[in-house]
């Protein structure tokens, strides 16, 4: 069994964000006194995050972006999300 149910819809808690940051010409997630510089991987799956996608739609969705099965990539945007979570940087 997954350990994120396709029904899930992850979101950002109240005082992080995702953005684009012109100066460092780089993603980040930006929360209170911390800062996550993203790698291209990273990108793809915090641009999916908007509050209103489900788990299961985000997951279709990079799996088109990277031409790979859901059941290989399930388990690492799985733990991804899983860690952001433990941080408080996601809520799932």
């Amino acid at each position: 069994m997954s350990a994120i149910s396709d029904h899930a819809v992850p979101r950002f808690p109240h005082g992080v964000r995702f953005r684009e940051d012109k100066a460092r010409s780089a993603f980040i997630l930006v929360a209170p006194e911390r800062i996550f510089q993203a790698d291209e991987v990273s990108i793809e799956i915090l641009k999916r995050i908007d509050g209103k996608t489900h788990f299961a739609d985000i997951l279709a969705q990079l799996a088109e972006v990277f031409t790979a099965e859901l059941s290989v990539i399930r388990p690492d945007v799985e733990s991804f999300l899983l860690d952001l979570q433990g941080k408080q940087r996601v809520e799932l």
